[in-house]
């Protein structure tokens, strides 16, 4: 079974290779993960932009991290 991990936008359980990591790291920094491998407080979100905007909205990813996300890491996400 592969894991699974819950989106800060939809709340829905998906397997972790269909959703966007963002990691807060020791130092305090966050960052997009895209290995999925960095140490520290992971965050995920869908792909789907209508999850993206959702949870950029209802600052999930801030919840999570427990941190305000910066508008640049936004930013990285659209991208990825």
């Amino acid at each position: 079974m592969k894991p699974l991990r819950r989106c800060t936008g939809c709340f829905e359980m998906k397997e972790k290779s269909e959703l966007v990591r963002v990691v807060k790291m020791p130092s305090g920094e966050i960052s997009v993960d895209s290995t999925g491998k960095k140490a520290g407080r992971g965050a995920y979100v869908c792909s789907n932009v209508l999850c993206f905007e959702t949870s950029r909205k209802k600052k999930g990813l801030d919840r999570s991290l427990k941190q305000v996300v910066p508008a640049r890491i936004y930013e990285d996400i659209k991208d990825v």
